[in-house]
């Protein structure tokens, strides 16, 4: 790479931010792999001329910026062989599996991952093996395990376990100690665990209050695991900062979130992923249970557009996972479009708005001077059709080019 960096011209591009995509731009990515100038085309080649920096021709293509899941397992195991296989292995094989994961969400265009419940450890060493460039893979912001009540929804897999407000305080800070830059917790049941349902309360305002607490002094959000609204309203009124799934939100209570803040990750996928299921051999009981959900949880959806909560881009499902001849993270936001967003606003979920929420908005899900130069190109506009992402064709991640299928970004390979 030239000690100048390189210029993707020829492109229309959208900054994360702007309210519509804008034509006849330019992207300058300097030598550190960062963003140096972007804009008006002729402005930032002349700057960049100068300085006898590689300019890349994109042909009129559409270039944003990378894309950023905000509910991520790359260890997922459900009930079932996907269970039994991960449970199997150990330490080194769940981080190569891990790993593997990685690299596939990477090249699908998820930049930058937030991971919400994961086992042994496994994310932490692979966030560090990933930021000191040993494998490719997204930018990873952490939770660690979730935590759960014994016998609550995740145990056995990827929570840990814990009771009482005192247990519930160290299970936090073991977390924190780990590394964790969230914490996740269950406060209700879900999809996958046999034994409970989905609106079965999991957590007293005790539990609760000593996990938020205490995350909360150490300068950590907290989300959780939650499906119906009595046991959600709780936990807003202690404090919480995030919603994941939320299969039963009544508009008032989307109005409430609204008004305080609290973000939602609507997962909506996982209500309407039938053929997921069965290719992967997931157990009868969970797949009626999931597709039983679906129509109030479409509903919960729309309710928090409504009522304009923040909503943030999540698949639950592995992002690069095939799903109606695209990937999950495609279909959840073709998904969320469908139920009433804007192109852009769905956009802003998977990009601005995650990087704020994550408080990283400085370095990721923009396309500003200063930030990593994270970016996808693609043959359509996404903000005038969110099914343009089906023709993601290059991914560069921190200016170097992880994926190129037609060999246009070839000179931003590091």
């Amino acid at each position: 790479m030239s000690s100048a960096g390189y210029v993707l011209a020829g492109c229309r591009l959208w900054d994360g931010t702007a309210a519509a995509t804008a034509d006849d731009q330019a992207l300058w990515v300097g030598p550190d792999g960062r963003v140096r100038a972007v804009g008006d085309a002729q402005q930032v080649l002349d700057d960049a001329r100068a300085d006898e920096a590689r300019v890349i021709d994109l042909g009129g293509a559409v270039v944003v910026p990378g894309l950023i899941n905000m509910h991520v397992h790359l260890s997922l195991a459900l009930p079932g062989p996907m269970e039994a296989a991960v449970q199997g292995q150990n330490l080194a094989e769940l981080a190569l599996h891990m790993a593997g994961n990685g690299r596939g969400t990477l090249r699908s265009g998820i930049t930058t991952a937030r991971l919400v419940g994961e086992a042994r450890g496994a994310d932490m060493a692979l966030r560090k093996a990933i930021r000191n460039g040993f494998v490719d893979g997204p930018r990873i912001y952490t939770a660690g395990q979730a935590l759960c009540c014994t016998g609550g929804h995740g145990h056995g897999a990827d929570a840990q376990e814990a009771d009482g407000a005192d247990g519930f305080r160290r299970a936090t800070r073991e977390q924190l100690r780990a590394g964790a830059d969230l914490i996740k917790v269950c406060i209700s049941g879900g999809i996958a665990g046999e034994h409970e349902a989905i609106d079965t309360p999991q957590l007293t305002d005790d539990e609760m209050t000593a996990v938020l607490e205490t995350a909360h002094d150490w300068g950590r959000k907290v989300t959780a695991h939650a499906g119906p609204t009595p046991v959600i309203q709780r936990a807003i009124d202690l404090g919480l900062d995030c919603v994941e799934h939320g299969y039963e939100l009544t508009r008032e209570l989307t109005d409430t979130m609204a008004a305080r803040g609290v973000s939602y990750v609507p997962t909506i996928t996982v209500s309407r992923c039938e053929d997921f299921f069965r290719a992967n051999g997931i157990p009868e009981w969970m797949i009626e249970r999931a597709l039983g959900a679906g129509p109030r949880h479409w509903e919960s959806l729309q309710n928090a557009i409504a009522s304009g909560v923040e909503i943030l881009m999540g698949s639950d499902m592995p992002p690069h996972a095939d799903y109606d001849e695209t990937t999950a993270t495609v279909r959840e936001m073709e998904f969320m479009a469908e139920a009433g967003m804007s192109p852009r606003e769905v956009m802003v979920s998977a990009t601005s708005a995650a990087a704020g929420w994550l408080k990283a908005g400085d370095q990721v899900g923009a396309l500003a001077p200063g930030a990593f130069a994270d970016l996808l190109v693609l043959d359509g506009d996404p903000l005038a059709d969110i099914s343009a992402l089906r023709g993601l064709h290059a991914v560069v991640q921190g200016g170097r080019a992880v994926r190129d299928d037609r060999g246009l970004v070839a000179g931003a390979r590091a």
